[in-house]
């Protein structure tokens, strides 16, 4: 994500998720020619979480276009090949707004595999 406003969000939902239970494993991990924002773990569940910042309420609802899905899947198969896990894996996208001095989080699980 790389800029101030993407690291600030992806720092947010790192939070989010902290306060429900996950622990990440990884931040802007690269490998397999893509990046992924944050790798979580909870309860035998490992998430690939794509973080979109999005000052427009509307434009949170966008779908993670095919293209960067693909890279998105190379990439969580590079990690697993040198991160395995039995468990569930799945990809999900976290919507980030901010709001004044917050970050409104909404994650929907499985949300960037479409």
């Amino acid at each position: 994500m790389g800029s101030s406003t993407g690291a600030a969000a992806e720092a947010a939902v790192a939070r989010w998720l902290g306060r429900r239970g996950w622990r990440i494993a990884a931040r802007n991990w690269r490998g397999g020619g893509g990046e992924l924002d944050l790798v979580a773990v909870r309860d035998g569940v490992l998430a690939v979480v794509e973080v979109k910042a999005r000052s427009d309420p509307a434009a949170l609802a966008e779908p993670v276009r095919a293209a960067q899905a693909r890279r998105l899947h190379r990439a969580a198969e590079a990690y697993l090949a040198r991160h395995p896990h039995d468990g569930e894996v799945r990809m999900d996208l976290a919507a980030v707004r901010r709001v004044g001095p917050w970050h409104r989080v909404r994650v929907l699980p499985g949300g960037a595999a479409r």
